[in-house]
Parts: structure tokens; sequence; C-alpha cells
């Protein structure tokens, strides 16, 4: 088959995504297919129409490829594409949007407030951040209402760390959360088909938040896959992430990252574009079920054409 890898774009998550764009090709090549590499531009239609791929990997995180965009393009051209779909990606993206889902589904999810910066500008918003602060306490979480791999995201411990962190997720996004903080173990479901991989667990040597630099510097977050968890503890875990997956409307695969504190498993987020560089926690899920590297990605394109068939049969 000719399938097109599409990676970098413009968001802030290009480097990573030119990471598991990298990996991707070479998994193709090595099972026999034609790749074709498209850093996602200006001419990313343009080329798609000239190449005519069998199918589209998508490896691109943040705005423009992770959102909908692409996915919608790549319907409109009639391509089969990895990962879920227009509505699912969007809704993935907007983690207040996804989170009102998770909320309204009985999924476990950590309290929130979301802001845009028009709040704040214009209707006094930052006159209600006592409130805020009383009802979530502290530590908490303030971030970005978009984008992935952490960026943007402050852990804030008292009352003056608010404001240097509401410029820090306004910096990167026009809307911003301020989440409880749950204090416990970082773990993440990756969802294969309507599977679920063996649980992650990420252990930051240096922070109690795993953030960008834990995420993707090697030697700054220790990993354990499958996670140590006793197994009511564990399906319990997986039972929120594959309820996440489906209540998001997700298809081919996505990765759920989840809190396990004292009152249980809460979801934080679904990535519907997950990592797959050599520290992302997909690939060492999918090795901790027996599955190598090139497995995992004939996999993933396999459940797009499958998607892709039904759609027509309909």
């Amino acid at each position: 088959m000719k399938v097109a890898v599409l990676k970098g774009g413009k968001s802030l998550e290009r480097s990573v995504s030119l990471r598991s764009g990298a990996r991707v090709e070479d998994a193709l090549a090595r099972i026999g297919h034609d790749t074709v590499p498209l850093d996602a531009g200006a001419d990313l239609v343009e080329r798609l129409i000239a190449e005519r791929p069998d199918a589209a990997f998508i490896a691109l995180h943040g705005a423009g490829g992770e959102d909908g965009t692409v996915q919608e393009l790549l319907e409109i051209l009639d391509i089969p594409y990895t990962g879920p779909g227009v509505a699912a990606c969007a809704r993935c993206m907007d983690k207040t949007l996804a989170k009102h889902e998770l909320r309204e589904a009985g999924i476990p999810t950590p309290d929130w407030f979301a802001f845009n910066a028009t709040a704040f500008r214009e209707l006094g918003a930052a006159d209600a951040l006592e409130q805020i602060e009383a009802r979530l306490g502290f530590p908490l979480v303030v971030k970005p209402a978009s984008g992935g791999s952490a960026l943007g995201v402050k852990l804030v411990s008292d009352r003056d760390e608010v404001p240097q962190a509401l410029v820090a997720g306004f910096s990167y996004d026009d809307r911003v959360l301020l989440e409880r903080y749950v204090r416990g173990r970082e773990l993440a479901v990756s969802v294969l088909g309507d599977d679920a991989l063996p649980i992650v667990e990420a252990i930051p040597r240096e922070s109690d938040l795993y953030d960008f630099e834990a995420r993707y510097e090697i030697g700054r977050t220790d990993f354990v896959s499958p996670a140590d968890l006793e197994g009511e503890t564990a399906t319990a875990v997986t039972d929120a992430a594959l309820r996440a997956f489906s209540a998001l409307g997700c298809a081919g695969f996505s990765r759920v990252d989840l809190m396990l504190g004292e009152d249980g498993p809460e979801v934080l987020e679904v990535n519907a574009i997950p990592g797959l560089t050599d520290t992302s926690l997909l690939p060492q899920a999918a090795e901790a079920a027996g599955l190598e590297f090139e497995q995992l990605v004939a996999r993933v394109l396999e459940l797009a054409l499958e998607r892709s068939n039904t759609a027509v049969l309909k």
C-alpha cells in the first residue's frame, strides 16, 4: 500500500510529531508499505491529491492535526485515515468540552473551572479567583484548554502562584482550566480497537507533575508497564478508560490519562492522537501486550481501513 504519513505541522508539538512520524515511517517501510512523508503545510491537500495514497497515518499532534481539522480534509478527499473521526478529535482536543462529556457520562474527572481570556480582560473573572480557590483547594493545576504534551501546565501550591500560572496558560491558548489536583499515581491506558492495552504508570523522578520534560527527555521518568496494581484496582482503571474512550466517540486508537488517588481513578483527558516516540506511553503499553512497534503500526492501519470499509458499506 501507499501510505501517507502526516507529521510536523505548525503546532507547538511539532517536534514531538516529527519524532512520532519518523518512527511510523520506518515501521511502515519495514512492513513493506510505500511511505509518503508529508510535513503538513499549505500544500498538504495539493500533495495528497497528487500522491493519492491508499491511506493516511496521522502522526500530527496539537492544533490542526489532533482537533479534527486534517481529519475533515481527509474525509473530503476520501482517504482512509488512522485514529478517531472528526467529532471525537474535536471533543478530545477541547479539554473543557471533554470534561463536561465525561461528567455527564458519570465518569470520574477532577472538579474544574474554565475561563477564556475575554472573561479576565472584560468581565472581571479575576475577582472570582478567591471563590474558585476555596472550592478547588490547593494545590491546583492550571492548564491550557487545548493542546497536549503538558505544554503550559502548572502546578500551583498557593494563591500567589495563580496569576503567573494563568499568564503561562493564556500564552498557549485563549482558554484555561483550573483543576483540582489529585495526588496519586499517574496512569495511562491505551485503547487499540475495542481493547485496552496494559496500564502504564509514569513516575517522574524530579517533579510532582508529569510535564513536557518528564515526558520526552530520556531519564527524567521511570515507566512501569504493566503498572503494579491489584486486580480490582486495575479493573476500575481500565473500565474508566474504556468508558471515557466510548463517551468521547473515539475509534481506532487513543490514550486515556488518569490519576489514581484515594477515591479511585479519575480521568484527566483522552489523547486522540497519542505520541509514538521512543518515550511515549502507547508503544510501551503495546510492548507490554507483546506487540512490537511494527505490529502496533500495522494494527492501527488495519483499523483505519476497516472503519473506512464499514463507512462505504453504510
